[in-house]
Formats: C-alpha cells, sequence, structure tokens
C-alpha cells in the first residue's frame, strides 16, 4: 500500500488529486477498481487507511516504509519494511506462478527503497478442498526462487476458509531489508530536468497471466516477466551512487499509473517518449487483440528509474550490463509542472496526457 506524499496542503506543492468527489463512506461499496492501484485507489487509500492508519512511516508514500530501529547505529544503514498480497488468476501461467510471484514481488517492493533485502515472511489462505498437490507446486516454487534471490522465507501463518469463502490460495509477504547509509530513494525526489529510464519491454506479465484464463480465448508465447530486481538495483547504485532518486517497478496499473504516483509524490511533471517505449510484437498483438493498452498493463520484472540527467548515461549502462534490463532505455524527462501531468510525445509528433488509470481493466493480475 503506498499513500500520499508527506507534505503539506499547500496552493505551492498541492497535489492534484487523480479524483473529483469524496468517498461515500455511509453508502459507499468496494469495487474491482479499488484494487487497481489507479484513482479508485488512491482515494481509498488516502480517506480510508491513511485518515485511520495516519503516522509520519505509512505517510512517506512508497511502496515500503523506511524505518529507525531503536539502538541501531543510524550510521550503518536504515531498516526497510515492505508487505504485499497476491491473489493472481490463475495461480499458474507463463513464466511464474503464485509461488515464485510472491516472493519476487516482495523483494521488488524492498529493493525500490535501494535496500538489500533480507528475510521474508509469507501468510497462506488456503480454501478448503484445495489440492496439496498444487499447494505443493506453490510452496516449491517459493522455495526455489526465495533460495535464487538469496532471501529467506523465514517465518509465516496458514489459515483455512470454508469451501466457496476463498479462490483457491491467496498468499501475503513481508520483506525485511535494510538500506546502506548514503543511500536515499523515495517517489517524493525526483526534480524537474531528470532522466526517465525503463528497464525493458513492458506488458508481459499481463498477457502472459490473461493468456491462461478460461474466458479469453487467445494463444500467445508470451512469458511473464517476474524476476526479483534487487541484484539489479545494488548494480545500478553502485555505479552511480547518489544519482538515482526514485525507483519504482511498475506493477498494478501499469507504467502509465506509477508513473503518474510519482508525479503526484513529487509535486512534478513528466514527458514521456513514445518511441523510446518498448513493447514486444506479441504483447502489442494481445493488447490490440483486448482492447487494452499496454502502459496500463502490469509488469513484475521491470523497473523505473529517474535519476540526475548526468549520470544517465552511467545509468544506463549498468542497466543494460544486467541480465535482467539488457533493453533499459530513456523513455522521457521530468518536468516542472504545477498540475503534475503525465505527457507524452507521440510517434506521430502530438502530444496527449497519459493519464491515472480508471477502473479495472485486468482484475486478478498480481
Amino acid at each position: 500500500m503506498s499513500a500520499p506524499p508527506d507534505t503539506p496542503d499547500t496552493p505551492d506543492n498541492a497535489a492534484r488529486k487523480p479524483y473529483q468527489r469524496p468517498l461515500d463512506i455511509k453508502r459507499g461499496r468496494i469495487d474491482m477498481g479499488h484494487g487497481a492501484g489507479g484513482k479508485a485507489a488512491a482515494q481509498l487509500i488516502e480517506e480510508l487507511f491513511l485518515a485511520e492508519l495516519d503516522n509520519p512511516y505509512l505517510r512517506q508514500g512508497d511502496d515500503g516504509a523506511s524505518l529507525p530501529l531503536p539502538g541501531f547505529d543510524p550510521a550503518a544503514g536504515r531498516l526497510v519494511m515492505a508487505c504485499d498480497g497476491h491473489v493472481v488468476s490463475p495461480i499458474f501461467f507463463p513464466g511464474g506462478d503464485l509461488g515464485s510471484l510472491a516472493v519476487h514481488g516482495t523483494i521488488n517492493d524492498v529493493a525500490m527503497l535501494g535496500a538489500q533485502p533480507l528475510y521474508l515472511s509469507a501468510c497462506f489462505i488456503i480454501e478448503e478442498g484445495y489440492p496439496l498437490a498444487d499447494l505443493q507446486r506453490i510452496v516449491r516454487s517459493m522455495g526455489a526462487a526465495a533460495r535464487a534471490a538469496g532471501v529467506p522465507v523465514v517465518c509465516g501463518d496458514t489459515k483455512v476458509v470454508e469451501r466457496g469463502k476463498g479462490d483457491g490460495v491467496f498468499i501475503s509477504t513481508t520483506g525485511v531489508g535494510v538500506v546502506p547509509a548514503g543511500v536515499s530513494i523515495s517517489g517524493r525526489q525526483a526534480r524537474p530536468g531528470d532522466a526517465v529510464l525503463l528497464s525493458g519491454p513492458i506488458g508481459a506479465h499481463g498477457v502472459a497471466v490473461l493468456s491462461q484464463r478460461e474466458s479469453l480465448a487467445f494463444a500467445t508465447s508470451v512469458q511473464s516477466d517476474s524476476a526479483a530486481l534487487h541484484t539489479l538495483v545494488a548494480a545500478v547504485l553502485a555505479a552511480a551512487p547518489g544519482a538515482v532518486r526514485v525507483l519504482r517497478d511498475p506493477t498494478r496499473g501499469g507504467l502509465a499509473t506509477t508513473l503518474n504516483e510519482i508525479a503526484r509524490q513529487s509535486g512534478v511533471g513528466m514527458v514521456l517518449d513514445e518511441a523510446a517505449i518498448a513493447v514486444l510484437p506479441e504483447v502489442d498483438a494481445a493488447c490490440e487483440l483486448l482492447g487494452l493498452d499496454p502502459l496500463y498493463v502490469a509488469n513484475e520484472g521491470k523497473l523505473v528509474a529517474i535519476c540526475d540527467p548526468a549520470a544517465a548515461p552511467v545509468v544506463l549502462a549498468a542497466m543494460r550490463a544486467h541480465p535482467l534490463a539488457r533493453e533499459a532505455a530513456q523513455i522521457g524527462s521530468v518536468q516542472a509542472d504545477a498540475q503534475q501531468f503525465v505527457q507524452m510525445r507521440t510517434r506521430f509528433g502530438g502530444r496527449r496526457v497519459v493519464d491515472w488509470l480508471s477502473g479495472e481493466q485486468l482484475p486478478r493480475i498480481c
């Protein structure tokens, strides 16, 4: 869960709200859009969760929290904690499954604050009647992913709900890590002039999951990009110390929603170059078939880096030297904009606004 930026609501730095009317707490109901990471989700977080749970750490506004640790020397680093819920449907998809996805997603949330992930927890909510063989397959995949990443699952919990009261298996994970001294990464730190970098082609995870849904009949060779990104983050930070200001993995709501979140947190605008944003031909074809925009399709193995423009060539070189970011590119730049708009230069020479995701175009995708 991310929250709005920790800044006063003044005319000079007030965040542009992506929604117009306040929540109707008395008569309103949760719908699928509240879990999409777009306008409805931002409003739910701000007006309900943050209003009731408000504290300085939640107000940091990132996908995890940087925390003080009593008795811990701040010069040695800071503690980071992140949690994630995983409800993907179907549970098994090309390139991954619920188990590996739970590991990768939480490791990445920790890593996007510049932290080295250290430990994971896992909570399983299992529906009565779920096959033990499938559960073993999920847990085995989770274990393999954790071992490959070098981040063990050190504690957990299991709950079983009555048949018909769940949907197979849901997993909630928490990750803990440490940010080295001197590293400061947050969605609040983008500055006008900064370079916006993307680690590779977008949309593969969402299309891979959708291709396995019974209600959709289309064939594709697309594999999910699900991967743990902490080694990529470490390589980038080592190559350009102090140059990277923001890191974010564009999961729910895709690249477009992620960049709008960052623009709102930092109080800036962005201009993107459509021709620089890579989309695999198979992903593009599937999105055209389904009427989707790849900019809003979820990813599970890509990151956005916003950095000092002078360091952009060094950061790009470090990204391209890593196997998970061979096709990294600069896709735009940050600009001063009190309205905090994300705009795109199209291939035809025009401009369009890339707005927040409205509604839910891809439910249960991660």
